[in-house]
């Protein structure tokens, strides 16, 4: 019990520490230039119209800023949001009953709308196509459809597995925007914003190796700074260079490509265990003891773009360039490793 008081308190800080950082318009949002132009757009001819802003998705990896634009979005237009998420609604009656408070213009977002049951999908399709919400009274021969109108709004949905999604639901919504991972000089700007909204000092070179070790991701790499402030604080005078970011990121087992303890388990696992491959998800899964969902979600996307890990009909497969990367011998007749995807 003590145990999940305690891992509560921890998610409940992150996520104020997060909102805490969280930029409040389009200009102080860092990177995704084509997509804050096709947001600047919609939003000022919105405004202009006096009508409610196209619903829109927004998809890619998770911790690139999606709820944040939720955000940012309602804040230019001037209107409030409610929010919630796939799991959540569980039944009709739960999307019914959030619809019926909404106002006019306002903005909903729905995180992992890609996790919505079908019949609620289905209900949320009258609601975003004609504002309406169709309720049925009674039951048997005696059951009556009734539609309740629904002040126009936006609805912003967001999703890390697109393809999950039905082309009715995209179909219904206005603007389709991917936000992709972020080069290091962006991650340098967010670190340094972070720092200096936390009163941190952060020289140059501590930015940069922090942002190196982020994964391309914002939310990676302001809770990388977090820690490596902790550290600065206790062993460093409270600032941030080259030398504290490399020895508190190394204390964190953070390699110089942003792999963590996870990562390298996975790779250890496909490059020893397995010989470089062909391996199945879920036997990776069961070796380092994490869901197959997150490890496909979160781990592999990242470790496919380095050029380590293959996708075959058989299996994963390790690269050429991780069996280097990790110093792992090839061990003949075990796995046949490919190259770099990036080749």
């Amino acid at each position: 019990m003590e145990r999940g008081i305690a891992s509560s308190s921890r998610q409940d800080g992150e996520l104020q520490f997060e909102a805490a950082l969280r930029p409040r318009t389009l200009h102080d949002f860092t990177g995704q230039t084509k997509l804050k132009e096709n947001l600047a757009i919609a939003i000022e001819a919105a405004r202009k119209r006096g009508d409610a802003m196209d619903h829109v998705l927004l998809y890619g990896p998770p911790g690139l800023g999606k709820t944040t634009l939720a955000y940012i979005i309602a804040a230019e237009l001037g209107v409030p949001i409610d929010l919630t998420s796939g799991p959540v609604l569980q039944k009709k009656l739960d999307l019914t009953g959030m619809l019926s408070s909404i106002r006019e213009k306002q903005v909903f977002f729905v995180d992992e709308i890609h996790r919505l049951l079908p019949d609620v999908e289905e209900m949320f399709y009258s609601a975003l196509e004609d504002f309406r919400v169709d309720i049925v009274v009674g039951a048997g021969p005696g059951a009556r459809t009734h539609s309740l109108p629904v002040p126009a709004f936006t609805a912003i949905g967001a999703t890390t597995r697109m393809g999950m999604i039905s082309a009715p639901m995209r179909g219904r919504f206005g603007l389709l925007l991917r936000l992709n991972h972020y080069d290091q000089a962006e991650l340098v700007r967010i670190v340094d914003r972070s720092a200096a909204l936390l009163e941190v000092s952060v020289d140059g070179p501590g930015a940069e190796e922090i942002a190196r070790r982020a994964r391309g991701t914002p939310r990676i790499a302001n809770r990388l700074l977090r820690r490596v402030r902790d550290y600065a604080q206790v062993r460093a005078a409270g600032h941030i260079d080259l030398d504290v970011a490399r020895t508190a990121l190394d204390m964190l087992e953070v390699d110089r490509h942003g792999l963590d303890e996870v990562d390298q388990k996975i790779m250890l696992t496909v490059l020893v265990k397995y010989g470089g491959g062909p391996v199945g998800l879920n036997t990776i899964a069961a070796s380092v003891d994490e869901e197959a969902d997150t490890i496909e979600e979160v781990y592999e996307p990242y470790l496919m773009q380095l050029g380590f890990l293959d996708r075959t009909p058989r299996g994963r497969r390790a690269t050429d360039a991780a069996f280097d990367y990790f110093k792992i011998p090839r061990r003949p007749g075990l796995g046949m490793p490919q190259g770099s995807l990036f080749e």
